[in-house]
């Protein structure tokens, strides 16, 4: 008879790790401040570059080996901040194309019609999923009556129907209030 081999089982040995040096020593309290203090958020300078493939770059750091200033552009904060209010509307460029208020309105009257046609639908839609659901408790139908899995199936599928169908009718009420 043969003896299996045995192996001597090893000591575990206590995990010793490297005391951590340079940017890793610093405690999160330490880089935060240090953030903070060399944090010059007021104004910013974007310059536009070209490298050798005729590529266009836009940075606010120095530019690649072989890439060519074309302008740069001095930016009085380049971070967008919110006013106290909440929202905050963006000012267009001059240049960017307005619309006339007759042809906005109309554009908003359409869209308020094309929402309310919407609404309508969904609307009659939710009533018809609640009257299939009815409650939870629709009567089974004659395949369904030997097979209780198919019933809990055609229950789930119509309650999530009614369940979209009233995210539906909130989103499009919601959507519907927003417009001016």
């Amino acid at each position: 008879m043969r003896k299996a081999a045995t192996v001597p089982l090893r000591k575990p040995r206590p995990c010793l790790r490297p005391r951590p040096y340079g940017w890793a020593a610093l405690s999160t309290a330490s880089i935060v401040l240090i953030a903070l203090l060399g944090a010059d958020g007021a104004s910013a300078t974007i310059c536009k570059y070209i490298d050798a493939e005729g590529n266009t770059h836009y940075s606010n750091l120095p530019p690649e080996r072989g890439w060519r200033r074309l302008s740069c552009v001095a930016v009085d904060d380049p971070i967008p901040r919110r006013s106290e209010g909440g929202t905050q509307r963006a000012n267009a460029p001059a240049s960017f194309p307005r619309v006339d208020p007759e042809t906005q309105k109309s554009r908003d009257e359409m869209r308020r019609k094309v929402l309310s046609d919407e609404l309508a639908t969904e609307q009659k839609l939710l009533a018809e999923s609640r009257l299939a659901y009815a409650d939870g408790a629709p009567p089974p139908l004659p395949e369904e009556r030997a097979d209780a899995e198919k019933y809990r199936s055609r229950l789930a599928r119509l309650r999530e129907s009614v369940t979209v169908h009233e995210r539906n009718v909130d989103a499009l009420k919601k959507e519907l209030s927003a417009i001016k």
